[in-house]
């Protein structure tokens, strides 16, 4: 009897792995998300309103940067040994820009550039019809929210860099001081945790415009929002937290320093404070103690040391600031994701 040849199953094996190739070939690709990152960007980028947007936020940091090298040369003997000299262009205020610092203007407008950029990431896709063209392609569905935000990152990151390159060079030949590496270090610093508080709008604005069909409604909401946290808070959160936990000046040091912490951690439940507290402990080293400097009278003056914190020390200090806003980021972009993903697309 002969033995069985083995060429009874080479015929199918081909076709078998020509099914396989086309199963994979019919697959969507990892990376499609960095496809719609890519093609988001380059609208941004071409768009009036990131030319808009560029020029009014390049001018306001400009100007007060300018009035403030003035001053700062007015005084350039005792300015020149003064190792604050250079970030004074960004945290002082000119008397001839109404006392203003840069970086003030700074934090009144970079929620509007996230906001900006994500109040129609996702319903203006729905409302001109493309959603589901886009999604009947090859790619992952969580592809298309992913692409919105990143592409949102990359172009908020772009923007403000440039403008801190471009605020720093006129700094430096305006003023006629060369910063030394940790001057240069802290405006860095500055510039990424800028990038993350704009990105924590730009979260909150993809949020809105997922639940929001509307992108004009979603865009009221948004620029409702920052004036409500950025300025009605400012005046509402203290007078909460001083209600809550009142200050007695007769009890013992334990219990006043105990409601005035209980006071700041109320005050940072604002994005807007935690990026004013970075912001105060990484341009100027003299703050010491951003967690306890309104601790009040009785406890604030006991605390303040006068010397100058390292860049490492300032960071330290203002870490669990950081993370606080990484984690309000996150927040926003995870429910914005899980809603995205739940909701129906019809063509």
């Amino acid at each position: 009897m002969a033995a069985p040849t083995e060429t009874t199953g080479s015929p199918a094996s081909p076709a078998r792995k020509s099914r396989a190739d086309s199963r994979r070939s019919e697959r969507a690709p990892s990376g499609g998300w960095r496809t719609i990152a890519a093609k988001e960007l380059a609208d941004h980028i071409s768009s009036w309103r990131f030319i808009v947007l560029l020029f009014v936020i390049a001018l306001l940091s400009v100007l007060p940067m300018y009035f403030s090298a003035s001053d700062v040369q007015a005084q350039a003997v005792a300015a020149s040994g003064n190792p604050l000299a250079f970030l004074a262009l960004f945290t002082h205020g000119s008397a001839s820009f109404g006392s203003v610092p840069m970086i003030t203007l700074v934090t009144l407008l970079v929620p509007l550039v996230g906001i900006s950029f994500g109040f129609d990431g996702i319903n203006s896709e729905r409302s001109q019809g493309t959603l589901s063209r886009l999604l009947a392609q090859p790619v992952h569905r969580d592809d298309v929210v992913n692409g919105k935000f990143a592409a949102g990152i990359f172009v908020i990151a772009i923007m403000i860099l440039s403008l801190v390159v471009l605020v720093t060079a006129i700094g430096i030949l305006r003023l006629g001081i060369i910063p030394q590496a940790e001057d240069l270090a802290r405006v860095l610093v500055w510039a990424i945790a800028t990038v993350l508080y704009a990105s924590f709008w730009l979260a909150f604005a993809l949020l809105l415009s997922t639940i929001i069909r509307s992108a004009a409604t979603a865009a009221l909401v948004g620029f409702g929002s920052w004036l409500a946290i950025t300025m009605v808070g400012g005046f509402v959160l203290p007078a909460i937290a001083s209600f809550l936990f009142p200050i007695d000046t007769t009890a013992s040091i334990g219990a006043q320093f105990g409601a005035a912490t209980a006071q700041n951690l109320l005050l940072r439940v604002s994005p807007a404070q935690l990026y004013t507290d970075i912001l105060q402990a990484i341009m100027d080293p003299r703050t010491n103690a951003i967690m306890i400097s309104n601790l009040g009278q009785a406890t604030s003056s006991q605390q303040q040391i006068p010397t100058l914190l390292s860049l490492d020390q300032s960071v330290l200090l203002v870490w669990p600031q950081f993370v606080a806003l990484v984690a309000l980021t996150v927040l926003l972009f995870a429910i914005a994701y899980v809603m995205f993903l739940r909701q129906e697309v019809r063509a």
